[in-house]
């Protein structure tokens, strides 16, 4: 299947279905969709949004990064505001704030053992949303849409591999992302971390998803296994994609 959509407004969009899962089963198409902040959406973007099934919104940016709609949201639809970064002062860790955390995904480890709670938050909004698609997103969609992206398919059992390269994808569309509003392309200044440790994107995805237990990590949230199994399975279907 070709995951990525084409969204009037939205460049950094695509479906976390067809993605090989456990027991031999996918991620479910239509499931979840992962995508760059949908306020830039046009009209046309969000009749597209609604006609692929998505009901649900969950926005992981925090509240001073929230803009005005460039057109209004279908009625009916649901926006869920979730913050994933921790407040800086709130007792986050200073080196998380050194790059930035929608930088890079070296910070994933620490942000998931430290953090459990805002993570864990946004997958029991999965699990209990409406009937309907889900989209998830943060700015660019790319870091805390792709850490909460790491965290469904790791439950799901998607193998480590095809979560990075899922995460890597991201490259490809955010230079029209940053022409699009204007910006000068940042993907060097935000890959010189991953330079200055010596690795790369999809190694520190990789490393990411082979040090988390996403079931006991979610229980640490707070989550119930009870919700935890609704959330697994509302990523995975038995079929092919």
């Amino acid at each position: 299947m070709n995951r990525h959509l084409e969204w009037e407004g939205c460049f950094n969009t695509r479906d976390l279905g067809g993605l090989p899962a456990a027991g031999g089963r996918f991620t479910a198409p239509g499931a979840v969709v992962r995508t760059d902040a949908v306020e830039r959406l046009t009209e046309k973007g969000w009749l597209q949004l609604w006609e692929y099934g998505v009901r649900t919104v969950v926005d992981l940016r925090n509240p001073d990064e929230h803009g005005a709609d460039a057109a209004p949201r279908p009625p009916g639809l649901t926006t869920l505001a979730l913050p994933l970064a921790p407040p800086q002062d709130g007792g986050a860790p200073a080196d998380l704030w050194s790059t930035g955390i929608q930088g890079t995904p070296l910070h994933y480890p620490q942000l998931l053992a430290e953090f459990p709670q805002r993570t864990a938050r946004v997958v029991r909004a999965v699990a209990l949303a409406e009937p309907g698609g889900i989209a998830v997103h943060c700015v660019a969609g790319r870091d805390r849409t792709g850490l909460v992206s790491l965290l469904l398919l790791a439950l799901a059992g998607v193998p480590a591999a095809a979560i990075a390269a899922d995460y890597e994808l991201s490259a490809e569309r955010l230079p029209g992302l940053f022409a699009a509003v204007g910006e000068p392309d940042r993907q060097a200044e935000l890959e010189a971390p991953l330079r200055r440790a010596g690795a790369t994107a999809g190694a520190a995805v990789v490393a990411a998803v082979t040090s988390l237990d996403p079931v006991e990590h979610l229980r640490a949230g707070g989550l119930s296994d009870a919700e935890i199994q609704a959330a697994r399975t509302r990523l995975t279907t038995g079929r092919l994609p």
